[in-house]
């Protein structure tokens, strides 16, 4: 069983945890915080430029769900919240399941998803039955 890779990043006070394959790569976090986030360098996200609250609100936008955070004196399991169930099916992109999922693979491993979870929609994805953010390479319309 492939593990889920995770990265963790800290100001002390906040941990934003990131999870590269639920990531569909729509730059909503470098548009709202460049100072932050910095695809293009090593690590890419450097929590101290920022506030905590403008992190929170900043990470409650992204749209697949890859970004997430913690309290640092509340655990990791704060992170997981119910939220009423909704589907948003993005123009040219994948669909925006908001909830909290459980999902079943092609070989019987289930995975829980929390807060949203992007489906791919195009068919290209490399990592099915998320979003990657290849329809954006593909120029799917839908």
């Amino acid at each position: 069983m492939e593990k889920e890779i995770k990265k963790e990043y800290s100001n002390g006070e906040l941990i934003v945890v990131w999870k590269p394959k639920s990531c569909i790569h729509a730059a909503e976090c470098v548009k709202a915080l460049p100072n932050v986030y910095k695809p293009n360098e090593k690590p890419w996200i450097t929590v101290e430029n920022a506030t905590t609250q403008d992190l929170k609100d900043q990470i409650a936008k992204c749209p697949s769900g890859a970004l997430s955070y913690y309290m640092k004196d509340e655990g990791e399991d704060s992170v997981l919240e119910s939220v009423e169930t909704k589907v948003d099916v993005l123009e040219n992109g994948p669909l925006l399941v908001h909830g909290t999922l459980k999902v079943t693979d092609k070989s019987g491993k289930v995975e829980v998803k929390n807060k949203r979870t992007a489906f791919c929609r195009c068919g290209m994805s490399e990592n099915k039955p998320y979003c990657d953010g290849t329809h954006t390479k593909v120029d799917f319309k839908g």
